[in-house]
Protein backbone atom coordinates (compact mmCIF):
# COMPACT_ATOMS: atom_id res chain seq x y z
CA UNK A 1 0.00 0.00 0.00
CA UNK A 2 1.45 3.32 -0.98
CA UNK A 3 -0.84 5.36 1.20
CA UNK A 4 -1.02 6.17 4.81
CA UNK A 5 -2.05 3.40 7.10
CA UNK A 6 0.99 1.27 7.46
CA UNK A 7 3.51 4.05 7.43
CA UNK A 8 2.19 6.20 10.28
CA UNK A 9 3.52 3.70 12.72
CA UNK A 10 7.28 4.20 12.52
CA UNK A 11 7.90 7.81 13.55
CA UNK A 12 10.29 6.71 16.26
CA UNK A 13 11.34 3.44 14.66
CA UNK A 14 15.01 3.55 15.56
CA UNK A 15 14.54 3.70 19.29
CA UNK A 16 11.52 1.37 19.33
CA UNK A 17 13.25 -1.35 17.39
CA UNK A 18 16.50 -1.06 19.29
CA UNK A 19 14.64 -2.02 22.43
CA UNK A 20 12.36 -4.54 20.76
CA UNK A 21 15.00 -6.44 18.87
CA UNK A 22 17.77 -6.41 21.42
CA UNK A 23 20.09 -5.38 18.57
CA UNK A 24 22.32 -2.35 18.59
CA UNK A 25 21.05 -0.29 15.65
CA UNK A 26 22.37 3.09 16.72
CA UNK A 27 25.80 1.61 16.96
CA UNK A 28 27.99 3.80 19.09
CA UNK A 29 29.95 6.41 17.19
CA UNK A 30 29.38 4.69 13.87
CA UNK A 31 25.97 6.35 13.53
CA UNK A 32 26.54 9.33 15.78
CA UNK A 33 30.20 10.38 15.62
CA UNK A 34 31.83 8.58 12.66
CA UNK A 35 35.14 10.42 12.92
CA UNK A 36 35.70 9.15 16.44
CA UNK A 37 35.97 5.50 15.37
CA UNK A 38 38.61 3.63 13.42
CA UNK A 39 37.62 3.92 9.78
CA UNK A 40 36.39 0.87 7.86
CA UNK A 41 36.14 -1.30 10.99
CA UNK A 42 32.54 -2.56 11.07
CA UNK A 43 30.36 -2.40 14.17
CA UNK A 44 29.24 -5.68 15.71
CA UNK A 45 26.91 -7.58 13.39
CA UNK A 46 27.93 -5.62 10.27
CA UNK A 47 30.23 -6.56 7.39
CA UNK A 48 32.58 -4.05 5.75
CA UNK A 49 31.77 -3.85 2.03
CA UNK A 50 34.93 -1.77 1.54
CA UNK A 51 38.01 -3.18 3.26
CA UNK A 52 39.90 0.13 3.39
CA UNK A 53 42.73 -1.09 1.17
CA UNK A 54 41.52 -2.12 -2.28
CA UNK A 55 38.43 -2.78 -4.41
CA UNK A 56 37.99 -6.43 -3.51
CA UNK A 57 34.31 -7.41 -3.70
CA UNK A 58 33.33 -4.78 -6.27
CA UNK A 59 32.78 -4.57 -10.03
CA UNK A 60 31.29 -1.95 -12.34
CA UNK A 61 27.83 -1.39 -13.74
CA UNK A 62 25.77 1.63 -14.72
CA UNK A 63 22.08 2.58 -14.68
CA UNK A 64 20.79 -0.71 -16.07
CA UNK A 65 18.06 -3.09 -15.05
CA UNK A 66 19.70 -5.51 -12.58
CA UNK A 67 17.19 -8.21 -13.49
CA UNK A 68 18.78 -8.41 -16.93
CA UNK A 69 22.38 -8.92 -15.87
CA UNK A 70 21.42 -11.12 -12.92
CA UNK A 71 19.63 -13.41 -15.38
CA UNK A 72 22.65 -13.81 -17.67
CA UNK A 73 24.26 -17.26 -18.00
CA UNK A 74 27.26 -17.50 -15.64
CA UNK A 75 29.88 -17.28 -18.38
CA UNK A 76 28.21 -14.26 -19.98
CA UNK A 77 27.90 -12.48 -16.64
CA UNK A 78 31.55 -13.23 -15.86
CA UNK A 79 32.54 -11.58 -19.14
CA UNK A 80 30.47 -8.48 -18.32
CA UNK A 81 31.93 -8.37 -14.81
CA UNK A 82 35.54 -8.71 -15.93
CA UNK A 83 35.17 -6.21 -18.77
CA UNK A 84 34.08 -3.57 -16.25
CA UNK A 85 37.22 -3.73 -14.14
CA UNK A 86 39.43 -1.64 -16.42
CA UNK A 87 36.96 1.23 -16.20
CA UNK A 88 36.75 0.83 -12.43
CA UNK A 89 40.56 0.99 -12.09
CA UNK A 90 40.61 4.13 -14.24
CA UNK A 91 38.07 6.12 -12.24
CA UNK A 92 38.13 4.62 -8.73
CA UNK A 93 41.03 4.51 -6.30
CA UNK A 94 41.77 4.02 -2.62
CA UNK A 95 43.49 6.90 -0.83
CA UNK A 96 44.21 6.80 2.91
CA UNK A 97 41.39 4.37 3.58
CA UNK A 98 38.88 6.25 1.43
CA UNK A 99 37.14 5.14 -1.77
CA UNK A 100 37.65 7.96 -4.27
CA UNK A 101 35.89 8.47 -7.58
CA UNK A 102 36.80 11.21 -10.05
CA UNK A 103 33.21 11.89 -11.06
CA UNK A 104 33.25 9.63 -14.11
CA UNK A 105 32.97 6.02 -15.17
CA UNK A 106 30.93 3.04 -14.07
CA UNK A 107 29.30 2.80 -10.67
CA UNK A 108 31.00 0.69 -8.03
CA UNK A 109 28.79 -2.39 -7.63
CA UNK A 110 28.95 -5.12 -4.97
CA UNK A 111 29.64 -8.60 -6.23
CA UNK A 112 27.25 -9.94 -3.62
CA UNK A 113 23.50 -9.38 -3.90
CA UNK A 114 21.32 -8.49 -0.92
CA UNK A 115 17.69 -8.77 0.10
CA UNK A 116 16.69 -7.01 3.33
CA UNK A 117 19.47 -5.06 5.02
CA UNK A 118 20.69 -2.16 7.12
CA UNK A 119 23.42 -0.10 5.40
CA UNK A 120 25.74 2.45 7.00
CA UNK A 121 28.16 4.65 5.07
CA UNK A 122 29.93 7.99 5.07
CA UNK A 123 30.49 10.23 2.05
CA UNK A 124 32.09 13.56 1.22
CA UNK A 125 31.66 15.35 -2.08
CA UNK A 126 32.35 18.66 -3.83
CA UNK A 127 30.28 21.52 -5.30
CA UNK A 128 28.26 20.69 -8.44
CA UNK A 129 28.66 16.93 -7.91
CA UNK A 130 25.62 14.68 -8.10
CA UNK A 131 25.58 11.11 -6.82
CA UNK A 132 23.48 8.47 -5.14
CA UNK A 133 23.19 4.98 -3.70
CA UNK A 134 21.41 2.29 -5.72
CA UNK A 135 19.54 -0.25 -3.60
CA UNK A 136 19.39 -3.76 -5.11
CA UNK A 137 20.69 -2.11 -8.26
CA UNK A 138 17.77 0.33 -8.45
CA UNK A 139 18.12 4.14 -8.27
CA UNK A 140 18.37 5.70 -5.76
CA UNK A 141 18.96 7.41 -2.45
CA UNK A 142 19.92 10.81 -3.83
CA UNK A 143 23.06 12.84 -3.04
CA UNK A 144 22.94 16.47 -4.22
CA UNK A 145 24.85 19.68 -4.16
CA UNK A 146 21.92 21.27 -2.35
CA UNK A 147 23.25 24.77 -3.15
CA UNK A 148 23.28 24.31 -6.96
CA UNK A 149 20.53 26.68 -8.10
CA UNK A 150 20.46 25.23 -11.61
CA UNK A 151 19.07 21.99 -10.14
CA UNK A 152 16.56 23.52 -7.72
CA UNK A 153 13.83 22.73 -10.24
CA UNK A 154 14.83 19.07 -9.91
CA UNK A 155 14.71 19.16 -6.12
CA UNK A 156 18.32 19.85 -5.16
CA UNK A 157 17.21 22.63 -2.80
CA UNK A 158 15.37 20.03 -0.71
CA UNK A 159 18.65 18.27 0.09
CA UNK A 160 19.95 14.72 -0.12
CA UNK A 161 18.45 11.51 1.20
CA UNK A 162 15.25 11.20 -0.84
CA UNK A 163 14.23 8.45 -3.27
CA UNK A 164 14.64 10.80 -6.19
CA UNK A 165 13.67 8.33 -8.94
CA UNK A 166 10.22 7.73 -7.45
CA UNK A 167 7.31 9.23 -9.38
CA UNK A 168 6.49 12.92 -8.81
CA UNK A 169 4.48 13.29 -5.63
CA UNK A 170 5.15 9.72 -4.52
CA UNK A 171 6.10 9.11 -0.86
CA UNK A 172 9.85 9.30 -0.32
CA UNK A 173 10.73 11.20 -3.51
CA UNK A 174 11.61 14.35 -1.58
CA UNK A 175 13.43 14.10 1.76
CA UNK A 176 11.40 14.89 4.88
CA UNK A 177 14.08 17.34 6.03
CA UNK A 178 17.20 18.94 4.62
CA UNK A 179 20.11 17.40 6.51
CA UNK A 180 23.20 17.93 4.29
CA UNK A 181 26.41 19.13 5.91
CA UNK A 182 28.61 21.84 4.43
CA UNK A 183 31.15 20.90 1.74
CA UNK A 184 34.34 19.54 3.22
CA UNK A 185 32.49 17.68 5.98
CA UNK A 186 31.64 13.99 6.03
CA UNK A 187 27.97 13.02 5.81
CA UNK A 188 26.59 9.82 7.30
CA UNK A 189 23.77 7.66 5.92
CA UNK A 190 21.81 4.96 7.66
CA UNK A 191 19.50 3.08 5.26
CA UNK A 192 17.17 0.19 6.03
CA UNK A 193 15.45 -1.78 3.28
CA UNK A 194 12.76 -4.40 3.94
CA UNK A 195 10.98 -5.63 0.85
CA UNK A 196 10.53 -2.57 -1.35
CA UNK A 197 10.20 -0.25 1.64
CA UNK A 198 13.04 2.05 2.62
CA UNK A 199 13.92 4.12 5.68
CA UNK A 200 16.73 6.68 5.44
CA UNK A 201 18.54 8.85 7.99
CA UNK A 202 21.09 11.45 6.89
CA UNK A 203 23.33 12.80 9.63
CA UNK A 204 20.94 11.45 12.23
CA UNK A 205 17.79 13.04 10.76
CA UNK A 206 15.14 10.95 9.07
CA UNK A 207 14.62 11.77 5.40
CA UNK A 208 12.51 8.77 4.30
CA UNK A 209 10.04 6.84 6.45
CA UNK A 210 9.11 3.46 5.05
CA UNK A 211 8.37 4.57 1.48
CA UNK A 212 8.21 2.08 -1.39
CA UNK A 213 11.21 2.32 -3.71
CA UNK A 214 9.69 2.23 -7.19
CA UNK A 215 11.26 0.19 -9.95
CA UNK A 216 12.77 2.86 -12.20
CA UNK A 217 13.23 0.33 -15.01
CA UNK A 218 9.63 -0.90 -15.09
CA UNK A 219 7.17 0.75 -12.74
CA UNK A 220 4.68 -2.06 -13.28
CA UNK A 221 7.10 -4.43 -11.52
CA UNK A 222 8.42 -4.23 -7.99
CA UNK A 223 12.14 -3.86 -7.39
CA UNK A 224 14.01 -7.19 -7.46
CA UNK A 225 13.93 -9.26 -4.26
CA UNK A 226 17.74 -9.29 -4.27
CA UNK A 227 20.38 -7.16 -5.95
CA UNK A 228 23.65 -5.26 -5.44
CA UNK A 229 24.51 -2.03 -3.67
CA UNK A 230 25.87 0.54 -6.13
CA UNK A 231 27.75 3.77 -5.44
CA UNK A 232 26.90 6.21 -8.21
CA UNK A 233 29.35 8.65 -9.77
CA UNK A 234 28.03 11.65 -11.62
CA UNK A 235 30.04 14.77 -12.46
CA UNK A 236 32.26 15.46 -9.47
CA UNK A 237 34.62 13.83 -7.02
CA UNK A 238 33.02 11.84 -4.24
CA UNK A 239 34.69 9.95 -1.41
CA UNK A 240 33.26 7.08 0.63
CA UNK A 241 34.32 5.26 3.77
CA UNK A 242 32.83 3.09 6.53
CA UNK A 243 30.58 1.20 4.13
CA UNK A 244 28.96 -1.42 6.36
CA UNK A 245 25.99 -3.73 5.81
CA UNK A 246 23.99 -6.06 8.02
CA UNK A 247 21.49 -8.46 6.48
CA UNK A 248 18.07 -8.66 8.15
CA UNK A 249 16.34 -11.92 8.94
CA UNK A 250 12.65 -12.48 8.24
CA UNK A 251 11.45 -11.71 11.77
CA UNK A 252 13.39 -8.47 11.99
CA UNK A 253 12.21 -7.34 8.55
CA UNK A 254 8.63 -8.08 9.59
CA UNK A 255 9.02 -5.91 12.69
CA UNK A 256 10.26 -3.02 10.58
CA UNK A 257 7.31 -3.41 8.26
CA UNK A 258 4.55 -3.87 10.79
CA UNK A 259 5.71 -1.81 13.73
CA UNK A 260 2.70 -1.07 15.90
CA UNK A 261 -0.76 -1.25 14.34
CA UNK A 262 -1.87 2.36 13.89
CA UNK A 263 -5.18 3.76 15.09
CA UNK A 264 -8.18 2.16 13.43
CA UNK A 265 -6.83 -1.39 13.32
CA UNK A 266 -8.44 -3.89 15.69
CA UNK A 267 -7.53 -7.55 16.22
CA UNK A 268 -10.08 -10.00 14.84
CA UNK A 269 -8.31 -13.03 16.36
CA UNK A 270 -7.48 -12.97 20.08
CA UNK A 271 -4.71 -15.58 19.91
CA UNK A 272 -6.54 -17.84 22.39
CA UNK A 273 -9.71 -19.21 20.81
CA UNK A 274 -12.15 -18.67 17.96
CA UNK A 275 -14.35 -16.09 19.63
CA UNK A 276 -15.87 -14.00 16.84
CA UNK A 277 -15.31 -16.70 14.18
CA UNK A 278 -17.72 -19.18 12.59
CA UNK A 279 -17.58 -21.96 10.02
CA UNK A 280 -15.97 -25.42 10.27
CA UNK A 281 -13.76 -24.45 13.21
CA UNK A 282 -12.75 -28.07 13.85
CA UNK A 283 -10.51 -27.67 10.80
CA UNK A 284 -8.15 -25.57 12.91
CA UNK A 285 -6.42 -25.38 16.27
CA UNK A 286 -4.99 -22.45 18.19
CA UNK A 287 -1.35 -23.12 19.01
CA UNK A 288 1.17 -20.56 20.28
CA UNK A 289 -1.23 -17.68 19.49
CA UNK A 290 -1.64 -18.83 15.88
CA UNK A 291 -4.44 -20.43 13.88
CA UNK A 292 -2.99 -23.73 12.68
CA UNK A 293 -4.84 -25.52 9.89
CA UNK A 294 -5.15 -29.25 10.39
CA UNK A 295 -3.88 -31.72 7.83
CA UNK A 296 -6.43 -33.23 5.45
CA UNK A 297 -9.15 -30.76 6.45
CA UNK A 298 -10.66 -28.08 4.25
CA UNK A 299 -13.36 -25.46 4.36
CA UNK A 300 -13.65 -21.73 5.06
CA UNK A 301 -13.65 -20.22 8.55
CA UNK A 302 -14.65 -16.57 8.75
CA UNK A 303 -15.37 -13.61 10.99
CA UNK A 304 -18.88 -13.07 12.30
CA UNK A 305 -18.46 -9.43 11.33
CA UNK A 306 -18.84 -8.33 7.74
CA UNK A 307 -16.71 -5.73 6.00
CA UNK A 308 -17.08 -3.52 2.97
CA UNK A 309 -13.81 -1.65 2.39
CA UNK A 310 -10.92 -2.59 4.68
CA UNK A 311 -7.24 -3.24 5.19
CA UNK A 312 -6.19 -6.48 6.85
CA UNK A 313 -2.73 -7.04 8.31
CA UNK A 314 -1.57 -10.54 9.19
CA UNK A 315 1.33 -12.96 9.34
CA UNK A 316 1.41 -16.45 7.83
CA UNK A 317 3.76 -19.41 7.72
CA UNK A 318 3.75 -22.08 5.02
CA UNK A 319 4.94 -25.68 4.92
CA UNK A 320 6.54 -26.87 1.65
CA UNK A 321 3.81 -26.82 -1.01
CA UNK A 322 1.40 -25.21 1.45
CA UNK A 323 -1.95 -23.98 0.12
CA UNK A 324 -4.62 -21.80 1.73
CA UNK A 325 -6.33 -18.51 0.92
CA UNK A 326 -7.82 -15.31 2.29
CA UNK A 327 -11.59 -15.21 1.89
CA UNK A 328 -12.47 -11.68 0.75
CA UNK A 329 -16.11 -10.53 1.12
CA UNK A 330 -17.23 -14.10 1.69
CA UNK A 331 -21.05 -14.56 1.82
CA UNK A 332 -20.89 -17.30 4.46
CA UNK A 333 -21.36 -20.39 2.29
CA UNK A 334 -19.99 -21.85 -0.92
CA UNK A 335 -16.54 -21.80 -2.47
CA UNK A 336 -15.10 -18.38 -1.63
CA UNK A 337 -12.91 -18.38 -4.76
CA UNK A 338 -16.08 -18.04 -6.82
CA UNK A 339 -18.94 -16.81 -4.61
CA UNK A 340 -16.92 -14.27 -2.63
CA UNK A 341 -15.26 -11.22 -4.15
CA UNK A 342 -12.19 -13.42 -4.40
CA UNK A 343 -9.88 -15.83 -2.70
CA UNK A 344 -6.59 -14.03 -2.27
CA UNK A 345 -4.26 -16.95 -2.71
CA UNK A 346 -1.86 -18.13 0.01
CA UNK A 347 0.55 -20.55 -1.62
CA UNK A 348 4.18 -21.63 -1.42
CA UNK A 349 6.04 -19.72 -4.18
CA UNK A 350 7.84 -23.01 -4.88
CA UNK A 351 4.60 -24.98 -5.05
CA UNK A 352 5.33 -26.45 -8.48
CA UNK A 353 8.75 -27.70 -7.41
CA UNK A 354 7.39 -29.03 -4.10
CA UNK A 355 4.41 -30.87 -5.59
CA UNK A 356 5.24 -31.45 -9.24
CA UNK A 357 1.92 -29.80 -10.18
CA UNK A 358 1.68 -27.04 -12.77
CA UNK A 359 -0.34 -23.95 -11.82
CA UNK A 360 -1.84 -21.07 -13.74
CA UNK A 361 -0.06 -17.77 -12.89
CA UNK A 362 -3.42 -16.59 -11.50
CA UNK A 363 -3.11 -19.27 -8.81
CA UNK A 364 0.22 -18.01 -7.43
CA UNK A 365 0.53 -16.45 -3.99
CA UNK A 366 -1.20 -13.09 -3.62
CA UNK A 367 -3.25 -13.54 -6.79
CA UNK A 368 -6.96 -12.89 -6.98
CA UNK A 369 -7.48 -16.60 -7.53
CA UNK A 370 -8.23 -17.45 -11.13
CA UNK A 371 -8.58 -13.79 -12.14
CA UNK A 372 -5.42 -11.65 -11.76
CA UNK A 373 -1.86 -12.89 -11.23
CA UNK A 374 0.38 -11.42 -8.54
CA UNK A 375 4.14 -10.92 -8.82
CA UNK A 376 6.16 -13.82 -7.44
CA UNK A 377 9.44 -14.24 -5.62
CA UNK A 378 8.92 -12.13 -2.49
CA UNK A 379 8.15 -14.76 0.15
CA UNK A 380 10.44 -15.46 3.07
CA UNK A 381 11.97 -18.95 3.24
CA UNK A 382 9.66 -21.83 4.09
CA UNK A 383 9.39 -22.10 7.87
CA UNK A 384 9.70 -18.32 8.40
CA UNK A 385 6.79 -15.99 9.07
CA UNK A 386 5.66 -13.69 6.28
CA UNK A 387 3.93 -10.34 6.76
CA UNK A 388 1.10 -9.30 4.45
CA UNK A 389 -1.27 -6.36 4.05
CA UNK A 390 -4.36 -6.52 1.85
CA UNK A 391 -6.50 -3.48 1.07
CA UNK A 392 -9.94 -3.82 -0.50
CA UNK A 393 -11.76 -0.70 -1.73
CA UNK A 394 -14.73 -1.00 -4.05
CA UNK A 395 -13.77 -3.43 -6.84
CA UNK A 396 -10.02 -3.06 -6.20
CA UNK A 397 -7.67 -5.24 -4.20
CA UNK A 398 -4.05 -4.48 -3.37
CA UNK A 399 -1.62 -6.93 -1.79
CA UNK A 400 1.71 -6.11 -0.20
CA UNK A 401 3.87 -9.07 0.79
CA UNK A 402 6.86 -8.58 3.09
CA UNK A 403 6.99 -4.91 2.15
CA UNK A 404 6.63 -5.37 -1.62
CA UNK A 405 3.45 -4.54 -3.57
CA UNK A 406 2.63 -7.68 -5.58
CA UNK A 407 -0.97 -7.10 -6.71
CA UNK A 408 -3.02 -4.04 -7.66
CA UNK A 409 -6.16 -5.17 -9.46
CA UNK A 410 -9.60 -3.85 -10.37
CA UNK A 411 -11.76 -6.97 -10.48
CA UNK A 412 -14.60 -5.16 -12.20
CA UNK A 413 -12.45 -5.19 -15.34
CA UNK A 414 -11.74 -8.91 -15.31
CA UNK A 415 -13.38 -10.74 -18.20
CA UNK A 416 -11.16 -13.82 -18.57
CA UNK A 417 -10.85 -16.52 -15.95
CA UNK A 418 -8.56 -19.48 -15.38
CA UNK A 419 -10.16 -22.59 -16.81
CA UNK A 420 -13.01 -20.43 -18.13
CA UNK A 421 -14.57 -20.83 -14.68
CA UNK A 422 -16.69 -17.73 -14.03
CA UNK A 423 -16.46 -15.87 -10.70
CA UNK A 424 -20.02 -14.63 -10.09
CA UNK A 425 -19.12 -13.19 -6.69
CA UNK A 426 -16.30 -10.91 -7.87
CA UNK A 427 -18.53 -7.82 -7.78
CA UNK A 428 -19.74 -8.35 -4.22
CA UNK A 429 -19.54 -5.13 -2.20
CA UNK A 430 -19.40 -6.61 1.32
CA UNK A 431 -18.96 -9.87 3.17
CA UNK A 432 -16.93 -11.71 5.79
CA UNK A 433 -13.16 -12.10 6.03
CA UNK A 434 -11.74 -15.55 6.51
CA UNK A 435 -9.36 -18.35 5.58
CA UNK A 436 -9.99 -21.00 2.93
CA UNK A 437 -8.08 -24.07 4.00
CA UNK A 438 -6.89 -26.78 1.63
CA UNK A 439 -5.71 -29.62 3.89
CA UNK A 440 -2.23 -28.17 4.58
CA UNK A 441 -0.90 -27.01 8.00
CA UNK A 442 -0.68 -23.32 7.10
CA UNK A 443 -0.49 -20.95 10.10
CA UNK A 444 -1.88 -17.42 10.65
CA UNK A 445 -1.40 -14.95 13.49
CA UNK A 446 -1.61 -11.27 14.47
CA UNK A 447 -4.70 -10.62 12.35
CA UNK A 448 -5.99 -7.04 12.49
CA UNK A 449 -8.54 -5.24 10.32
CA UNK A 450 -9.14 -1.54 9.70
CA UNK A 451 -12.63 -0.88 8.23
CA UNK A 452 -12.38 1.91 5.65
CA UNK A 453 -16.08 2.55 4.99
Amino acid sequence: MTNSFSRIRLAAIGLVLTAALGTVFLVGCRTCQPAACSNNVPPSGFTALFNGGDLTGWWGATTEDPRKYLALPPAEFAGKHDASLADIRQHWSVQAGELVNDGHGLFLTTEKNYGDFELLLDYRTVPLADSGIYLRGCPQVQIWDSTETAKFSLGADKGSGGLWNNSPGAPGKDPLVKADKAFGEWNHFRIVMAGSRVWVWLNGRQTVNGAVLENYYNRKLAVPPRGPIQLQTHGGEIRWRNVFLRELGSDEANRWLRGQDPRGFKPVFNGKDFAGWVGPLDCCRVTNSAIVWQRRKGGTIYTQAEFTNFTVRLEFKLPPGGNNGLAIRYPGSGDTAYVGMCECQVLDDQYEQATGEKIDPRQAHGSAYGMVAAQRGYQHPIGDWNYEEVTVVGPTIKVELNGTPILDADLSRVTEFAGNHAHPGKDRTSGHFGFAGHNDPVMFRNISIHPLN
